[in-house]
C-alpha cells in the first residue's frame, strides 16, 4: 500500500514537474536568445490564470485554456517592443531591475482588477473525479494536464529542430555573429520567442488555475521555482530545463510524502548538489548575448 501510495506521489510529482516546465522553458528561451533576465516573467503566469478564471465565468472553460495564453501572448508583443527592445544590448542589470519593477506593478495592477482576495476555478464536470488503474487512483484532470503539457513540449520541440524559424534561433542561441554576417535579423524571432515564452507562462496559470490559488502574489512565487529550474537545467539547453523540471517536481513531491516540511526546501538542496558538481547546469551550454 505504502509503495502504491509512493507511485501516485511520484506521478503527482510529474504534474507538478509539466507545471513548472511550462514557466521555465519560456523564461530559458528568452534568456538565451535576448540575454534577459525576465523577472516579471511570473506575472504572465499570474495574468494567465486569472484571464482564465474571468473567460471562464463567460465562455466555458474549454475556451478559456486556449483564448487566456492568445490573450497573454499579443501582451508580450507590447512587452518586447516597448520594454525589452531596449535592453538587449545594454547592461543584463539595467533589464533585471526594469521586469523587476515591471512585476512589483503587474501584481498591484491585479490587486487593482481583481481585488486582493484570492479567486476560486472551478472545473467542469466531465474533468473532476479520478481514474483507476489497478490499485492506483489518478486524478483525472491531473493526467490530462501531463497530456497537454506532453503535446505542448513537442509543439516546441519541432518548431525549434525542424523548422527554418527553429533553426535560427539556435542559430542566434550559439553564434549570434554568424546570424548577423548572413545578413538575418534576429528581432522579428526575438519578438516570437517572447510571445511563446509569456504565452507558456499564461497556459501553466490557465491550467493550474483549478487546482491551485488564484491570487495576486503568485507571479512572484512561481518566478523563484522557474529560475531554480533553469539554473539546475543549465542556461540554454532545453532538454536541461525539461529533464530539471520534472526532476524537481519528483523531488518535491515524494519528499512531501515521507517530510511534508520539508517539501520545498527539497528543490535548492538539489540545486546546491547538481551546482557543486555541474556549475553549468545538468546539460548546460555556453551562450552568447544577443546583439
Amino acid at each position: 500500500m505504502q509503495l502504491m501510495f509512493l507511485l501516485e506521489q511520484v506521478v503527482n510529482g510529474l504534474v507538478l514537474g509539466g507545471y513548472y516546465l511550462l514557466i521555465a522553458l519560456g523564461l530559458s528561451l528568452i534568456f538565451s536568445v535576448g540575454g534577459i533576465v525576465n523577472l516579471a516573467h511570473g506575472a504572465f503566469y499570474a495574468f494567465g490564470a486569472y484571464a482564465s478564471v474571468e473567460i471562464t465565468r463567460h465562455l466555458g472553460f474549454a475556451p478559456a485554456i486556449v483564448l487566456s495564453p492568445v490573450a497573454v501572448g499579443l501582451l508580450g508583443i507590447l512587452f518586447e517592443r516597448f520594454i525589452l527592445r531596449r535592453f538587449y544590448t545594454a547592461d543584463p542589470i539595467l533589464s533585471l531591475l526594469v521586469t523587476f519593477g515591471l512585476a512589483l506593478v503587474a501584481e498591484q495592477l491585479i490587486r487593482i482588477l481583481w481585488g486582493a482576495a484570492p479567486l476560486s476555478a472551478t472545473l467542469p464536470q466531465g474533468l473532476k473525479g479520478a481514474v483507476v488503474l489497478g490499485d492506483f487512483l489518478f486524478s483525472r484532470y491531473r493526467l490530462l494536464l501531463l497530456a497537454i503539457v506532453a503535446m505542448v513540449l513537442v509543439g516546441i520541440w519541432l518548431l525549434l529542430h525542424k523548422t527554418s524559424f527553429g533553426r535560427v534561433v539556435r542559430a542566434g542561441i550559439q553564434r549570434p555573429d554568424m546570424v548577423a554576417a548572413l545578413g538575418i535579423r534576429l528581432q522579428p524571432y526575438m519578438t516570437t520567442v517572447v510571445v511563446l515564452g509569456v504565452g507558456m507562462a499564461a497556459l501553466g496559470g490557465a491550467l493550474f488555475a483549478p487546482i491551485t490559488i488564484v491570487h495576486p502574489a503568485m507571479g512572484a512565487e512561481i518566478i523563484t521555482v522557474a529560475f531554480v529550474v533553469v539554473v539546475i537545467g543549465g542556461l540554454g539547453s532545453f532538454w536541461g530545463v525539461v529533464l530539471a523540471a520534472l526532476l524537481v517536481g519528483v523531488v518535491r513531491g515524494v519528499t512531501i510524502h515521507f517530510v511534508p516540511a520539508a517539501g520545498e526546501a527539497s528543490m535548492y538542496v538539489l540545486m546546491i548538489l547538481v551546482l557543486l558538481f555541474r556549475p553549468r547546469g545538468l546539460l548546460g551550454e555556453r551562450i552568447e548575448k544577443f546583439e
